[in-house]
């Protein structure tokens, strides 16, 4: 025994030594770090940032990729010491390993820095003291894995949609009956050796929403297809029938009788019956946002895995006006094995991939259109004959003149031989023998007399066939699922792999055109108000979901706890699905009646009024200092709503505060699992106002004139800028007194063709006006330049590196077609090239000021607003733009455009635009194509560059967008048509609004030129926060006057460590029980979502203004948080159906670049750790 004690002894003063050398290494960290803080502090000023040149900034990069590891390195060390501690030989050996590597970045340190103060400073003098506020100049560690995506050659694929392009002549030959394509033929003996399989599908397409509302087309049709499928199922056993939105179905499923839900849960399980994609809609593919295309999944598939079982596995999109690669890549990632689509503008089979990482079967529907006309095969004139539910009498009948007949024993043979005549043709287009053959079309078999016609007619036809052995042909009702699954067969592969012969295609397949030069580009900007209000809806819904959770979380710690869950996620459904229902294709695109848009409208406002109140009512809980003091009132909260809408077209009022002398608090609200410092502007009702932040200490404020009108302010509204400090995922409260002595800094207000009217004989305003001269604002980063004539933007200098870029903006128009065909809600058919608005001496409005300046002009259609922030955050180095476009008062038949002119040489018109917000890929201006066909879809990004500068336009919300010339981006505004383009809608496009719209610019520097060959973009990592902060703004909460106060927190910092700069946190998503489970109502399940979207980067451009650092895309959730904590993890599809793997507690994940990770977890409170 006494031979142990000493043992114990030895070992533990051994254990002594090891801690000594590990807590002497991060000593040596230590002091390499406060050198650089020193270093960093001889540099930068409060008041003005120098730049350094080129080189060294290159160095001090470096030097900070570095120094940021430092912190990971510490917490190794600390985690390892922990089992070298218990006789861990092998943490011991890693503890050695990493001081060795310690060592070596030591070394590489001291060299960095001997070289960067070796090298002599050029500074950038201001004009005048700008800034106030001390700028981050954070340079951010990245893995190989992610630089590399910019720099790596592409993937490789069989068919790559850009390089096809190029290639192709798009010379429009009449392809005789088959008008968009050619002469099919085949080789009468083929068929005596290979078996046909033909599968035809019987289908209803129904739009939530088109020509008439959801509701409309739900009682008048919708009700009678899925009642009729019920029954006429059961009658006829071999017949087979599919559907896909669930925005209808579970509106019909909520009012059938359990008799009748057993009944469909049975021809479900007989494989009768097959719901697939599963979506709350069949969104469109343009202008929507992954994140409301994955949110508007989850709510449909949800929705059927808890009432019915039913987990979907193939997606179906006839309808979309153009598709993208992002629907694949999510598709996949539900886990889904295949996919359908139709309207593209050239035929291919595809086999399609995103960036090479996820591969799915899709099938590409050949001809013009959906309709049984148009699928049978190449000549609709024979192919309508076969659709039965023609048969007189009929709503219906065929435009060539042929009808269908009724099959019967006399003509079965003559009927069966023409339409297999037409089934191999098809199967010519083909690698396979196996056929697929929709028969449906929209709002179909909505009467029970067409299931019988349908079913008995074919079901004939595949009687005679099958029986003829000599055709070698099997024919049978069948879905979607059957299909693919015979597809697999026959290629003798399991289901879901990729059959060897198939080819890999990769790239988009926008513009779409369906005939001739009639390209659909003008739904990406028909109805912008409503493309902008999804944007803003967008934002609330994710902002809801996040505050809820969390306060959801906290609430349920305590058992008096009087946070209305039940009632608030009540409201979150239905915002939810109100969201998903504008992402239908004829939603966000613009492309409704005008009385459905208003639909529409209406209900996207209750939601935003609803998530609104929800993150009020969750931020005010969260941010309470004692959680009892909350109490929940529907008619006097205790904070406010930010703004007020008084109709769904209406633009937004700002809330203004009613300051007091003891102060009105305000709570910001921070939905990014970033901490966020940067400028907000509230609106006050005094002039003389003092900020003052949680601890106290007064926060230097700027405060401005309101204006009613361009030279008009008005009395009693004033707007208060400053900066605010807000915690990841978490909020900051600050107070606003009114005080004697006024606010620290009032703008400076110079007018050009106008003078200020009515100004108040109080007002502390400078307000001059002055002859046109050019003008100039400025901040740290950027000084922009003006013309005085127009008071358009003309030039940016970037101040790191002196670089002044051309920036010329103006806008323009486009006339309609002189022809037959004119542009409508779907196509845009311009009369030529755009011609240059131009409006004599505009009155231009500007205002200078310490944290705000900014340039207003109010030109012929727009009220165009320029401004630039003096802020530490991203805000502070990119130029903010804001719109007011308003063509209600035009003649019509005139289409708008912001053009932006640059020096930047992309000599051969190459550009890049995003992919719903997800991915960036090229795009070439050609002259072969019409002017139309060279706009594309920017749902929120685009940028152009040459091997030294890149400029990036972001976008606020979806728009359509070129680069027509070198050096150009112009984007679309809006569009007022006095004629429909005979596409369905059946109207023109007349109901135009005040429209806002929001970007920012910013120019950046390359490290390195660009790789020339590459077809997919990468935004910077400052591009990426920039973007992700134009469309998640911080949110303004502001007391309610009217109600009681209670303490609050200075701040709500519920992240023990923010997420790295990289990872997004897209969703924290509460989930709920079956609708059909009544006992449980609204109440929130146990169980929550996490999704997480690694941001792939490109990493040769520097960052500025980021409060994160990188982990390399590797996270935990062990003390993610501080006082919740995350139990039952498992790794899940994007659907939230298919549990993948359970996830370790303490577990560090890897996620890799350009991927969005799903978890399930139960989110628990626990004590508070600080």
């Amino acid at each position: 025994m006494e031979q142990i004690r000493i043992t114990k002894v030895i070992l533990k003063k051994r254990k002594m030594k090891k801690y000594m050398v590990v807590w002497g290494s991060m000593f040596f960290i230590v002091v390499i770090m406060s050198l650089y803080l020193m270093m960093e502090t001889v540099s930068n000023n409060m008041g003005r940032v120098n730049s350094d040149d080129v080189l060294v900034a290159e160095r001090l990069s470096k030097l900070e990729n570095d120094l940021t590891k430092n912190e990971k390195l510490i917490n190794e060390i600390k985690d390892t010491v922990k089992y070298v501690s218990k006789g861990d030989k092998e943490s011991l050996k890693k503890l050695n390993d990493i001081l060795n590597d310690a060592d070596t970045k030591f070394n590489q340190a001291k060299e960095a820095v001997k070289e960067l103060f070796q090298k002599p400073v050029v500074k950038v003098q201001a004009e005048q003291p700008i800034a106030i506020v001390e700028v981050h100049k954070v340079a951010v560690s990245s893995s190989n894995q992610v630089c590399t995506l910019a720099d790596a050659p592409n993937i490789k694929t069989d068919v790559q949609m850009l390089k096809l392009v190029d290639l192709m002549t798009f010379e429009n030959p009449d392809g005789g009956v088959w008008k968009q394509g050619w002469n099919v033929n085949y080789d009468k003996n083929k068929y005596d050796k290979k078996k046909l399989y033909v599968f035809v599908v019987p289908h209803s397409h129904c739009d939530p929403g088109w020509v008439k509302t959801l509701d409309s087309y739900f009682n008048d049709q919708v009700k009678g297809i899925l009642d009729n499928m019920v029954a006429k199922l059961e009658a006829y056993p071999k017949m087979k029938f599919m559907y896909a939105e669930i925005s209808f179905f579970s509106m019909w499923w909520s009012q059938i009788d359990q008799n009748k839900k057993n009944r469909v849960k049975k021809l479900i399980e007989k494989g009768q019956f097959e719901i697939i994609t599963g979506g709350w809609v069949m969104n469109d593919e343009a202008n929507t946002h992954y994140f409301a295309m994955i949110d508007q999944m989850i709510e449909g598939n949800q929705w059927l895995n808890l009432t019915l079982g039913v987990r979907p596995e193939s997606g179906w999109a006839i309808d979309p006006f153009g598709h993208t690669p992002t629907m694949a890549y999510l598709l996949k990632k539900m886990n889904f094995k295949n996919m359908l689509i139709q309207r593209v503008h050239s035929l291919k089979y595809c086999f399609t991939d995103q960036e090479g990482s996820t591969d799915i079967l899709c099938h590409m529907m050949p001809f013009y259109s959906y309709d049984v006309p148009h699928t049978c095969g190449p000549d609709p004139k024979v192919c309508c004959q076969f659709d039965f539910g023609r048969l007189s009498p009929s709503r219906w009948n065929c435009p060539w003149r042929v009808p269908p007949v009724h099959i019967h024993e006399g003509n079965v043979q003559e009927r069966s031989l023409t339409l297999l005549d037409q089934y191999r043709k098809k199967a010519e287009l083909y690698r396979s023998n196996v056929l697929f053959i929709p028969v449906g079309d929209d709002f179909r078999y909505d009467r029970g007399d067409e299931w019988d016609k349908q079913y008995t007619n074919y079901q004939k036809i595949f009687d005679y066939v099958n029986s003829k052995s000599d055709l070698n042909t099997q024919m049978q009702f069948g879905t979607l699922t059957d299909y693919f699954k015979k597809l697999y067969e026959v290629n003798d592969v399991k289901y879901g792999q990729k059959p060897p012969s198939y080819p890999v295609l990769s790239g988009d397949f926008f513009t779409y055109a369906d005939r001739d030069d009639h390209y659909w580009s003008g739904y990406y900007t028909s109805r912008p108000f409503y493309k902008r209000l999804d944007r803003v809806l967008e934002y609330h819904q994710r902002s809801a979901e996040i505050a809820f959770t969390m306060a959801t979380a906290y609430s349920r710690s305590d058992a008096y706890s009087n946070f209305p869950e039940n009632a608030l996620m009540k409201m979150l459904v239905t915002a939810r699905r109100a969201l998903g229902l504008f992402q239908h294709h004829d939603g966000i695109t613009g492309t409704a009646k005008d009385f459905v848009v208003i639909d529409y409208g209406k209900r996207m406002l209750e939601a935003l009024m609803n998530a609104k109140r929800i993150i009020v009512e969750s931020m005010t809980y969260l941010t309470a200092k004692s959680k009892s003091d909350y109490k929940y009132s529907n008619d006097k909260p205790i904070f406010n709503l930010d703004e007020s809408r008084e109709n769904h077209d209406s633009l937004a009022e700002k809330t203004v505060i009613d300051v007091t002398d003891e102060g009105s608090p305000v709570i910001f609200f921070n939905s990014l699992a970033h901490n966020r410092e940067q400028v907000v502007t509230v609106h006050v009702n005094t002039q003389n106002v003092k900020v003052v932040d949680g601890n106290g200490a007064e926060v230097p404020s700027q405060t401005d004139a309101f204006w009613v009108i361009k030279n008009r302010m008005a009395p009693e509204e004033f707007l208060v800028s400053f900066v605010v400090d807000v915690p990841a995922l978490g909020s900051a409260t600050y107070l606003l007194k009114r005080t004697t002595k006024g606010s620290k800094y009032y703008g400076r207000v110079t007018m050009y063709n106008s003078e200020a009217e009515n100004v108040p004989e109080q007002s502390l305003f400078t307000i001059k006006t002055e002859q046109e001269k050019d003008f100039s604002i400025e901040n740290s980063f950027l000084k922009a330049e003006f013309s005085g004539s127009t008071g358009f933007l003309k030039s940016v200098t970037t101040k790191d590196d002196g670089k002044q870029h051309k920036t010329e903006v103006n806008f323009v128009s486009y006339g309609i077609s002189h022809g037959k065909e004119k542009s409508g809600a779907y196509l845009f058919l311009p009369d030529g090239p755009a011609k240059t608005i131009n409006y004599l001496s505009p009155t231009i409005r500007i205002t200078r000021g310490p944290i705000v300046s900014e340039v207003v002009v109010y030109h012929q259609y727009t009220e165009h607003h320029v401004r630039i922030l003096s802020s530490p955050g991203t805000d502070g180095s990119a130029i903010d733009i804001y719109n007011l476009v308003d063509i209600s008062s035009t003649g019509g038949n005139i289409e708008t455009a912001m053009r932006i002119n640059t020096d930047i040489q992309n000599t051969d018109r190459e550009f890049f635009v995003d992919l719903n917000g997800f991915q960036m890929i090229k795009h070439k201006t050609l002259d072969k194509i019409p002017l139309q066909a060279n706009f594309y879809p920017m749902p929120s990004m685009a940028f152009i560059e040459d091997d030294s500068y890149r400029f990036n336009v972001l976008s606020g919300q979806s728009l359509g967008m070129a680069s027509l010339d070198v050096g150009q981006i112009e984007i679309m505004m809006d569009r007022r048509l006095n004629q429909d383009d005979n596409r369905g809608l059946g109207q023109p496009v007349h109901d135009n609004k005040v429209t806002p719209n929001r970007f920012a610019l910013l120019f950046e520097k390359r490290l390195k030129p660009r790789p020339r060959e590459k077809i997919t973009g990468f935004p910077s990592l400052q591009a990426h926060l920039t973007s992700l902060q134009l469309i998640q703004p911080i949110f303004v909460i502001p007391k309610n006057s009217e109600s009681d106060s209670i303490s609050l927190l200075p701040n709500f910092k519920p992240m023990q460590k923010t997420l790295p700069c990289e990872i997004h946190l897209l969703n924290f998503r509460s989930l709920r029980y079956s609708e059909d489970d009544t006992s449980h109502g609204f109440k929130p399940r146990k169980d929550v979502a996490m999704l997480l979207h690694h941001l792939g980067f490109d990493c040769n451009f520097p960052n500025h203004g980021l409060k994160c650092d990188s982990t390399d895309g590797k996270i935990s959730f062990l003390r993610l948080f501080r006082e919740l904590t995350f139990k039952n993890t498992k790794e899940t599809s994007l659907s939230l159906n298919y549990d993948q793997r359970d996830v370790k507690s303490g577990e560090t994940m890897s996620v890799k670049p350009m991927e969005i990770y799903a978890y399930r977890t139960e989110l628990q409170w626990m004590a508070s750790t600080y």
